[in-house]
């Protein structure tokens, strides 16, 4: 038998010690490591003089069909997922604390038990009353969801086994302790154990197991990182405080799309299906001020119309300021010297802020044109058409390129009563007027003009 070791594993990263340090040597971060003992694995290759089965390989080519899906009754949930939960699969959510993830993963479990399927909501985190007033306030107590309040792994894998369910939650992973494994409960090495019998559960015997895990400081999902790529699909729950609006967004996801997102409102009664996102994040149809422009961008499948805000003012200190909220600030920077270096708009003795309305996080290049329109309006104090969307990515040579998906984008800016663009490509599309834009500098003598 194997003797136990002894190891300092760092709780932020997995990286393991000989000895302990106050700092761990591979993140950087302090005060993060923790014994642990160590044996071989149970499932271990032990040295052996016995054959193996060999392998029976198939061919690319085949009959099977398409893994059906689990519909969940919540829209968007089964948006960001592909279509539905998958029978046999493992999905991760993570979120900051407070975000919500249990009161959504509430309202999947109760409205798939309203489907006919069999749910099982298991908590290491709340007591089981506190489960139901959460149902009775989101309006959800009817619902035949079966509840459990568990931590040890033993009984739920022995439950599991034995009970044939559909879905499975189980919130959340860090809560989950397995009496294989010395270290104590969201410790490194209990969370890998964890879900790494759960994973083979679902795989082994079909239930749809949903994991919740807790995020670090950093907002990446606490724990080794081979969690993540153990599961199917990795669902991140986002949402700024002070804001009611909540993003579900898929990170990865074997049976769908991973840039596909979610969209809910938090109110009183629990969490909210937002169908249009445009609308939510537009706010009211009021005129806009200089330095606001309106973004008709892509997040998945949809297509999503929000404002970006400009304000750029003379700066109050030697040291001109750059803030910007809801965008990548080295995008900002660059788009600042393209109309510095291609356009002659100086910016180097004014304050420049950059927000994107709504807690919206934008990442594609589509809307360097828009934070540029931003940024020209404020700077001139003449605001853009009020009926206008823009688009388009800035190349370091002042050109305007095209971005994909431009005709979907242009059908959502009509539904909401925009007439005309300024985009890339001229002419009229989707019952929009665009006018094409081929260099910054054409943006910026259009906006100037007024």
């Amino acid at each position: 038998m194997a003797k136990d070791s002894a190891l300092f594993v760092c709780q932020s990263c997995g990286a393991v010690h000989a000895k302990w340090a106050g700092q761990c040597s591979a993140c950087g971060q302090w005060n993060c490591l923790v014994e642990e003992t160590r044996s071989a694995p149970p499932g271990a290759i032990k040295p052996t003089t016995s054959r193996g089965r060999g392998i029976a390989f198939e061919s690319l080519s085949s009959e099977t069909p398409e893994p059906p899906r689990i519909r969940t009754g919540v829209e968007e949930f089964d948006r960001v997922c592909g279509g539905g939960v998958v029978p046999g699969s493992a999905l991760l959510l993570g979120g900051d604390p407070g975000v919500g993830k249990s009161t959504l993963l509430l309202e999947v479990a109760a409205k798939t038990a309203r489907t006919g399927r069999r749910v099982a909501y298991l908590s290491g985190e709340e007591a089981v009353e506190q489960i139901r007033a959460r149902a009775r306030r989101m309006g959800l107590a009817d619902a035949a969801v079966e509840l459990a309040s568990v931590t040890a792994l033993r009984e739920i894998l022995s439950t599991l086994k034995r009970e044939r369910f559909d879905l499975v939650i189980i919130d959340s992973i860090q809560t989950l302790w397995s009496d294989a494994q010395d270290s104590g409960p969201g410790s490194i090495v209990q969370v890998r154990a964890c879900a790494a019998e759960l994973v083979r559960l679902a795989k082994a015997d079909g239930p749809a197991i949903v994991l919740v895990g807790h995020v670090t400081k950093d907002g990446q999902i606490a724990g080794p990182r081979v969690v993540e790529h153990m599961v199917d699909a990795v669902l991140s729950f986002e949402g700024e405080r002070g804001y009611p609006f909540r993003i579900l967004r898929a990170g990865k996801n074997r049976f769908g799309a991973t840039d596909e997102i979610g969209v809910f409102e938090m109110g009183d009664a629990g969490l909210r299906e937002v169908a249009n996102p445009s609308a939510l994040f537009l706010g009211e149809g009021k005129d806009r001020a200089p330095g606001a422009a309106v973004f008709a961008g892509i997040e998945g499948s949809r297509p999503v119309l929000c404002e970006i805000q400009a304000l750029v003012a003379p700066a109050a200190y030697g040291t001109p300021r750059r803030a910007v909220v809801g965008w990548d600030s080295g995008r900002l920077a660059m788009v600042l010297a393209v109309l510095e270096a291609r356009c002659g708009v100086s910016f180097g003795d004014r304050d420049v802020y950059l927000n994107v309305a709504g807690g919206l996080r934008i990442s594609e290049p589509a809307a360097d044109l828009a934070a540029a329109a931003a940024l020209i309006s404020s700077a001139v104090d003449k605001p853009l058409p009020q009926t206008a969307v823009v688009f388009g990515e800035i190349s370091l040579s002042g050109e305007v390129r095209a971005v994909g998906r431009a005709d979907a984008r242009l059908r959502e800016a009509m539904k909401l009563g925009f007439d005309q663009a300024l985009a890339p490509s001229g002419g009229t599309a989707a019952g929009v007027r665009v006018a094409g834009i081929s260099r910054l500098s054409e943006a910026v003598e259009k906006i100037a003009a007024g």
